[in-house]
């Protein structure tokens, strides 16, 4: 299957602020309350992985910021964004850019804006992209 419908770099980046304001903030204050901390805490951490992982997955690759934009994940094979995608997409692929020390990011940011099917290393790692096309029903 082909990719179709890419988005680029400035939607992307703008459905990741709206997900840090309208589930970012909420899940950091949650967090302050139940630990007492604004620093990293464990609840904060925990949800925000949880996020990253189950969202897209039951939700046919949207988050929240990219539901609102009308952008979503999807697999360039054409099958379901599931929970190991997911893993690959934000784990291993945030893995890659630190030990790259962001270098891999910077270089993911140019890709998108660069390549024709708008896909970033995370996006190889994972077989995924992000497009515009709605889910098959």
């Amino acid at each position: 299957m082909a990719v179709t419908n890419p988005v680029g770099f400035w939607k992307r980046l703008l459905a990741n602020l709206l997900d840090a304001i309208v589930v970012g903030i909420p899940i950091s204050i949650i967090g302050y309350l139940i630990t007492g901390s604004w620093e990293t805490n464990w609840f904060t951490s925990l949800a925000n992985i949880l996020y990253a992982l189950i969202v897209p997955a039951v939700w046919y690759g949207y988050t929240v910021g990219k539901r609102i934009l009308g952008i979503r994940i999807a697999k360039v094979n054409g099958g379901k964004v599931g929970i190991g995608t997911m893993f690959l997409r934000s784990f291993v692929g945030g893995l890659v850019y630190f030990i790259t020390f962001g270098i891999g990011l910077i270089i993911s940011a140019i890709m998108v804006a660069a390549r024709e099917d708008k896909r970033s290393i995370h996006d190889f790692i994972a077989g995924t992209y992000v497009t515009t096309e709605k889910p098959a029903a």
